[in-house]
């Protein structure tokens, strides 16, 4: 079995300390960052995130898995940067102003790092305001949305219109999701992707960056 492969198994696992020794004993045997991080650290995580779709494992270790990715980044982060690997795309994403949930938004944001893109976590009770400024300010393709509450589900809407408002409604991705949200209110506030879990939002983000990238 390769180092790569001996990675992607242990994050799997969730092993956070061999996930940390194998990407430094891959460095040290010369092995390239952005190999290890593609065919170690993402395909495991990966791999995950199909399971995790497929109810095969559940939240706790799509948790334990990202620890250990995270392990593994870590060590990589200074190689990747000197190399000058650059992430796939940078994405936005927080829960609307008015709701303190963030279980989803902390999944969504796991299973976005996990295909390696970049997140700017804005946390909860975000205003569209701070929404915007964000991806104005740090270059973000796309905004991802969440609410748990249909008291707050308006506060999707007011998203849209700041991004409208700004001017960059052709060049800001709005995802939205959260339990009470379906794809007809999507379409109801003009946003551009609905997702029904976490792992289907990371591969709809890909897809977009994918598409902007050609």
């Amino acid at each position: 079995m390769s180092i790569c492969q001996d990675i992607s198994q242990n994050l799997q696992q969730g092993k956070a300390k061999a996930v940390r020794e194998l990407v430094q004993k891959a460095l040290d045997e010369g092995l390239p960052a952005k190999q290890i991080l593609d065919e170690g650290l993402l395909d495991g995580m990966g791999i995950i995130g199909d399971k995790f779709k497929n109810n095969e494992v559940y939240v706790p270790e799509v948790l334990i898995a990202a620890r250990a990715m995270n392990a593994g980044t870590e060590i990589l982060k200074p190689y990747l940067q000197a190399s000058g690997v650059k992430a796939a795309g940078k994405v936005a994403i927080g829960t609307v102003k008015g709701d303190l949930h963030d279980i989803g938004k902390n999944l969504v944001k796991l299973m976005l790092e996990g295909k390696g893109l970049e997140v700017v976590d804005l946390g909860v009770d975000v205003s569209p305001e701070q929404f915007l400024e964000a991806a104005q300010n740090q270059g973000c393709g796309i905004i991802a949305v969440s609410a748990l509450l249909t008291t707050t589900m308006g506060q999707m809407k007011a998203v849209v219109d700041a991004v409208q408002a700004a001017g960059l409604r052709d060049k800001i991705t709005i995802m939205v999701g959260g339990a009470p949200v379906t794809d007809s209110f999507r379409e109801s506030i003009g946003a551009d992707i609905y997702t029904a879990d976490a792992a289907s939002a990371s591969d709809a983000a890909v897809a977009v960056f994918t598409k902007k990238a050609s």
